[in-house]
């Protein structure tokens, strides 16, 4: 149940996560999107204001007459297409001489002459971007604006005003079809995210928590290994006292050993027991001699010739430097990979099992 419930948190929380995130960046990104778009389109009216323009006073300095030329352009720019963006043409008065839609010539233009200053200075997508924006609300206030001029480009050496329409309510409808389809997007992107991340984060857990519990069982086998071996320690330790204090095992020590063993203190020969050594090691190619009472002396002998003289049922080779007592061993620990280390009783010394003589260890404390 606790995996279960960690694995619903996680994924509360990376969708809460995304949710926050998307609420933000899919406003920037709309708001990108549609002044790209709207600058398209003021580009394209503007560029199509001027030349029409350009031609009406091509005509009117050819000493066409005005009348002939409004007729031309009334010709040309009848029924077209209004639907997003068109040109019409006006006097100085203000009233339309040519427009797509005949039935409007005569009439008084619609302008917005604070919108015409600021689509002239820069960031104009933006205030056309803000205008849609406040449109909307309008139409929710029942206030309904159909188009709007956005650029004017008056006829030089005449008092005709070329004028670039731009249909709101078309640009705001290609607006809301772009904000649906970036919620679509946010929304499928956001699905696959948010379930591939959840399955990332179960896949992952799993796979840690087996590693855990193969980890944790392998501890724990390698503690039940080294808990049988330090018993095994206790129970050959408490069988070779029983047959040290037996008179008859005593006699046959002497058979497979020695009972004692030659060594110096500088110039003094000092003869010691089997059972007073501790352990015995080498270092720098001369064999030291440690007792129990923690007295140490030297020997002539190495400690390959030391350790085939001694009783191997009460000694073991434990490296190339090392030979320990049965009764010098405190504890047994792991140590680094399937390795041993040897804590011998009232001494600062620290014997390493490698992993090749472990298992001749473990057969010899069995024995």
């Amino acid at each position: 149940m606790r995996k279960d419930k960690l694995y619903f948190l996680t994924f509360i929380s990376i969708s809460v996560i995304f949710l926050i995130i998307a609420s933000f960046g899919v406003k920037y990104f709309i708001k990108v999107s549609a002044n790209q778009l709207i600058e398209i389109q003021l580009e394209s009216s503007k560029r199509e204001a001027n030349e029409i323009a350009k031609l009406i006073n091509y005509q009117l300095t050819a000493n066409i007459d005005k009348k002939t030329t409004i007729q031309n352009i009334q010709n040309t720019i009848e029924n077209t297409n209004t639907d997003a963006s068109f040109i019409c043409v006006f006097d100085w008065s203000g009233k339309e001489v040519c427009n797509p839609d005949i039935t409007k010539v005569g009439q008084k233009v619609n302008s917005n002459q604070s919108l015409l200053e600021s689509l002239s200075k820069e960031n104009s997508a933006d205030k056309l971007y803000d205008l849609l924006m406040n449109q909307k609300r309008q139409k929710e206030d029942s206030i309904t604006i159909a188009s709007e001029i956005v650029y004017i480009s008056p006829v030089k050496d005449s008092d005709l005003i070329v004028a670039a329409n731009v249909n709101l309510d078309k640009v705001a409808t290609q607006i809301r079809k772009l904000k649906t389809s970036f919620y679509t997007i946010f929304i499928l992107m956001g699905g696959l995210i948010i379930l591939s991340s959840f399955f990332a984060v179960r896949i992952i857990g799993s796979y840690y928590e087996k590693q855990l519990e193969l980890k944790n069982t392998n501890l724990e086998s390698e503690l039940i290994s080294l808990s049988k071996l330090n018993t095994d320690l206790v129970a050959y330790q408490q069988k070779v006292v029983v047959e040290n204090t037996n008179e008859e095992q005593s006699e046959s020590t002497s058979d497979h050993g020695k009972k004692r063993i030659l060594t110096y203190i500088r110039n003094e020969l000092i003869p010691i027991s089997i059972d007073e050594i501790s352990y015995i090691y080498t270092e720098n190619t001369i064999t030291y001699v440690n007792c129990f009472n923690g007295k140490k002396s030297t020997s002539n002998i190495s400690l390959d010739d030391m350790y085939i003289s001694l009783d191997s049922s009460l000694f073991f080779r434990a490296n190339r430097q090392f030979i320990i007592s049965i009764a010098s061993i405190e504890k047994i620990i792991k140590y680094g990979n399937s390795q041993l280390k040897i804590l011998v009783r009232n001494a600062d010394v620290e014997i390493i099992i490698s992993k090749n003589k472990a298992a001749e260890f473990r057969q010899w404390l069995n024995t």
